[in-house]
């Protein structure tokens, strides 16, 4: 799917991968950037843009539905793994978010793009699984991806696990 849209800053351009029927599928005239796996072995080229979103060290803001239907949504670390078809977070078995998955493994991540905020992307898909990080490893390789210089695990690294989203569509602008 490509869509244009006319907006009060000229021309915006939204993309769609989506699980399709199709082995591989193009979804943009833009040049292929990376190939992502999508829920059901499907596979998908994803833009230039879209990719370099995903991989920069930007915060997402990680969507979850609360047991009473809101929406609670919060600012998170992440890596994204498109050979697997997942996007992985740091995070601890004590807090809202990881209830909330336990409930209802929904979850989508909006990521803007750090050159114009009016662009950007969001992944939506399901909780696959939940790995034990008791050391807090992941959390501080995410935090060298982010940045830091000499980061340590965190104090509540005992209770640490990485959340894996297994990837079912990816939309943006």
């Amino acid at each position: 799917m490509y869509r244009t849209a006319a907006s009060d800053h000229g021309t915006q351009h939204d993309e769609t991968v989506c699980v399709s029927r199709h082995p591989t599928r193009r979804v943009t005239d833009a040049a292929p950037g990376r190939h992502v796996r999508l829920t059901g072995g499907m596979t998908a080229d994803l833009s230039e843009h879209f990719a370099r979103i995903l991989t920069a060290p930007v915060f997402g803001h990680l969507a979850t539905v609360r047991h009473h239907g809101s929406v609670q949504v919060n600012p998170m670390w992440f890596e994204f793994d498109g050979d697997a078809g997942v996007i992985r977070f740091t995070h601890t078995t004590k807090r809202a978010k990881y209830r909330n998955l336990q409930r209802n493994p929904h979850m989508t991540l909006e990521a803007l793009d750090p050159e114009n905020p009016l662009r950007y992307v969001e992944v939506r898909g399901r909780l696959a699984e939940i790995e034990p990080d008791p050391e807090g490893a992941f959390y501080v390789h995410l935090a060298k991806l982010y940045g830091a210089a000499d980061p340590h695990a965190p104090a509540d690294k005992a209770d640490r696990v990485i959340l894996v989203m297994q990837i079912e569509k990816i939309a943006g602008r």
